[in-house]
């Protein structure tokens, strides 16, 4: 039942494999095992794909639940022991994952060894009930959903731009002090970002209008992307000004190779949440996840 779950998650025989460590084959037969035993067919095979049948389907929605249930008690028996086991799947964006999240799982790996981990980096939006996410890190406002969300942080968005770049600006133009000086530069806009090209930043002390006034600015450039990573690349290219968290770029900030702008205009921060499937919540493995990324933050 359990290997069924995960490759109805997966969609595929050989990631299931992989993961447990077994034969593609051994797989499909401990499938169609349990396809004898419930006299029906439960997937629906090709060469290119394989899909839940109707009665994969209402299986699957069963099963899944009492997959997650027996989970749940073996790890509480334990948790006497102090031991976390298991696989843990985690879900976050691939630039956080890469700099700030993959560097905490190798510490929570180290401390529980007995974990294996599956850390999938996507820059859009997966279905954690579909893929079978135990965890996510979303960064931003969450939508109204079925899941769990913990608050464990905040991601705070910086108007910066490499050296290179205010460097070679034309003759007469300098580095924008307020919002409207931004139509002049090249900026370099995030797809991701729910207001896309219009930034928004607040006065502080300093600036150009009064503290607490609020200002939205549309701005254009010659790239965008939704990729953080492609974002990065790009800024330290020299290429134009980013409007991006401040982990992104935080070494090169601390060197001195990327430049802060505008320090008196602050754009607005983000909430950094761990959501799971309510099913997943109580799980030991994800509640320890869950405890050590927010003290880590």
């Amino acid at each position: 039942m359990k290997t069924f779950v995960r490759v109805a998650e997966a969609g595929s025989f050989s990631a299931v494999a992989g993961e447990a460590g077994m034969t593609q084959s051994a797989v499909s037969k401990q499938v169609a095992a349990l396809e004898r035993d419930l006299g029906a067919r439960l997937f629906s095979r090709t060469t290119r794909s394989l899909s839940l049948t109707e009665e994969g389907q209402r299986y699957f929605e069963q099963v899944r639940r009492l997959v997650v249930e027996i989970e749940g008690a073996e790890e509480t028996l334990r948790q006497g022991t102090g031991q976390i086991q298991g696989l843990i799947r985690i879900a976050a964006p691939v630039g956080f994952g890469r700099l700030k999240l993959m560097p905490l799982v190798q510490m929570f790996m180290a401390k529980h060894p007995g974990l294996k981990v599956d850390l999938q980096l996507h820059d859009g939006f997966i279905d954690l009930v579909e893929q079978g996410i135990d965890v996510s890190i979303r960064i931003g406002e969450l939508a109204d959903s079925g899941l769990v969300a913990r608050r464990v942080g905040t991601s705070h968005r910086l108007l910066v731009a490499h050296r290179d770049y205010l460097r070679q600006l034309p003759h007469g133009l300098a580095a924008p002090t307020s919002p409207q000086d931004l139509g002049k530069h090249n900026c370099l806009i995030y797809t991701g970002l729910s207001t896309r090209n219009l930034w928004r930043f607040t006065a502080a002390a300093g600036a150009t209008a009064p503290e607490g006034t609020s200002q939205s600015v549309a701005v254009q450039g010659c790239l965008q992307t939704n990729s953080s990573e492609v974002m990065r690349f790009a800024i330290l290219s020299g290429m134009g000004i980013g409007y991006v968290p401040d982990w992104l770029l935080g070494p090169e900030l601390q060197s001195g190779e990327i430049a802060r702008l505008m320090t008196d205009w602050h754009p607005p921060a983000s909430p950094i949440h761990l959501v799971s499937p309510p099913e997943r919540r109580h799980a030991a493995r994800v509640r320890a996840f869950g405890d050590f990324v927010a003290d880590a933050f």
